[in-house]
């Protein structure tokens, strides 16, 4: 709709004018018509068609001016920014009963989506959203000079919503960083980016303008609710929307822009307009240095509304070294949860007080006692659960965090030294080298908001077990009607069945029992 909406009216114009013609309507009043039969008389002479008038050329700091700060700042990024074309399978869904008479079982379909991305090294790498390449089969990325190259992605993370591509380059141009610390709100900010690239034949990318119009926003998704408990990502279904409802949605040119698997925490806020195909484009400062990622807006038509968000370049860059040096994001762990202390009342601030301290934990060792109230962590105010969440994303392992307590004289500065998730510094034990598994703990437990004080927790399983039924953070309590204490005795029990039939496995799964059974040999 939105190509009609420019190629009409010229259709209209065009179709008025022949109509006029073909009903033998004279010219326009003042152009004088040429004789019907001027072709056909010897020496006549018709003169050349030149362009109306002559260009006025105008120098000095006038002129001068028009080379403002935005625009020499869009020159600088501009040739770095890069379109991200992808195409994914997806499994065909009926959407009745009647619909399913007619697809097969198994059916897919192709889906092809299109964001932006920009160059950060010379060497072809390239930094755009997770929800841009997210299950893509093949990723093709496009240079603003039009060429191609094929994309492979190094690495993702859904938390952050940030990904890496690689492209077989050399010697490209990089965006210059800048940080996302000292933002001031009313500066201004330029988003360049590839929207509706699919409707736009030249490969250049837009440029548009705006200013800072907040920062450390935290973002909830339709269903989402800011008052839960503090875990290490809190999923949040998007709702149907409908007219006159803002949703939360991801500006990738795929038709599937509602995004619904989570929070964004501590975003850059902008007006400046970013549309579907922005995804993974930068949001540059009046320097030319990117200070953000462009990521969501909040929309009731789908379009730009003046409500546009980026992820902060700093954590970007903390991120992408994670990503480059160890293939996955290092998640800081302190070994605490937070909450609202009470309901807020009318003009009250919300108090958010400790509600969890795990044993053997950082918070513990600082410490730290549930009942606390915490005012401040990194030195940014803590107003929210979210607000306590956006820290934590932030926070750096092994570097202390200090977290400002309330105290009877004042807040207490107390330092955290945050370590890696207690689930990725356990070891780990194969079982039927289709699972590996490690031991529950008290620390694994609160990390993962277990209900089972012991078990078996499943951090990493085959395609069969998959196929069985077997998930990810599935914790193994029972084999065989026998109790699992640890990662060992799952191993070893389903060692012993391996050959003798059916065995049963009870897990805990989302504060559940179930049972599944298979054969193993």
């Amino acid at each position: 709709m939105a190509s009609r909406s420019w190629i009409l009216p010229a259709l209209i114009v065009t179709g008025l004018g022949a109509a006029a013609l073909l009903r033998g309507g004279g010219a326009p009043t003042g152009v004088k018509e040429a004789p019907a039969d001027a072709a056909r008389l010897p020496g006549l002479q018709v003169p050349a068609v030149t362009d109306f008038g002559t260009v006025e050329q105008v120098q000095g700091p006038i002129a001068a001016s028009r080379a403002t700060a935005i625009v020499q700042a869009a020159r600088r990024v501009a040739p770095t920014v890069v379109s991200v074309n992808i195409t994914r399978h997806e499994q065909v869904q009926p959407r009745s009963l009647f619909e399913s008479f007619f697809i097969p079982p198994g059916a897919e379909q192709t889906v092809q989506g299109l964001g932006s991305g920009f160059i950060i090294r010379q060497d072809g790498l390239i930094l755009t959203n997770e929800h841009v390449v997210r299950g893509a089969d093949q990723v093709v990325v496009t240079l603003p000079d039009g060429r191609q190259f094929q994309g492979k992605v190094l690495g993702t993370d859904d938390v952050t919503d940030l990904a890496l591509v690689r492209i077989d380059a050399r010697s490209l141009p990089v965006a210059p960083l800048g940080s996302s610390d000292s933002l001031m709100i009313g500066e201004w900010v330029v988003a360049i980016g590839n929207p509706f690239g699919y409707l736009l034949s030249n490969t250049e990318p837009t440029v548009t303008v705006g200013v800072v119009s907040g920062v450390e926003r935290n973002i909830i998704g339709a269903g989402g609710s800011s008052e839960a408990t503090t875990a290490a990502r809190i999923p949040v279904s998007a709702g149907a929307g409908g007219r006159g409802v803002a949703r939360l949605r991801s500006v990738q040119a795929d038709g599937g822009d509602d995004v619904g698997h989570g929070y964004y925490l501590g975003m850059i806020q902008t007006d400046a307009a970013i549309n579907p195909g922005n995804s993974g484009g930068p949001l540059i400062n009046a320097l030319g240095q990117v200070i953000g990622v462009n990521s969501s807006i909040l929309s009731q038509s789908g379009g730009s509304e003046g409500l546009g968000f980026a992820i902060p370049i700093d954590r970007a860059r903390r991120v992408v070294a994670d990503l480059l040096a160890f293939g996955h994001v290092r998640r800081a762990w302190v070994g605490l949860e937070v909450g609202e202390s009470s309901t807020p009342q009318w003009g009250q601030l919300r108090r958010i007080s400790i509600t969890h301290v795990a044993p053997g934990s950082p918070a513990a060792a600082a410490g730290l006692t549930a009942g606390m109230t915490v005012l401040a962590a990194g030195g940014r105010p803590v107003r929210s659960v979210l607000d306590w969440e956006s820290r934590l994303l932030d926070a750096r392992i092994g570097k202390p965090l200090s977290v400002t307590i309330d105290a009877p004289d004042g807040g207490k500065v107390v330092p955290l030294v945050p370590r890696d998730l207690p689930s990725v510094a356990s070891e780990r034990v194969r079982a039927l080298s289709d699972f590996e598994l490690i031991t529950v703990t008290p620390a694994i437990r609160a990390e993962r908001d277990l209900s089972s004080d012991s078990g078996a927790l499943i951090v990493s399983l085959s395609g069969d077990a998959r196929d069985i039924g077997f998930r990810e953070g599935d914790v193994i309590v029972q084999v065989n009607r026998e109790p699992v204490r640890r990662a060992e005795d799952a191993a070893t029990l389903m060692r012993r069945a391996a050959g003798r039939g059916a065995v049963r496995v009870v897990i805990e799964r989302e504060g559940q029992l179930m049972s599944i059974s298979f054969y193993a040999s």
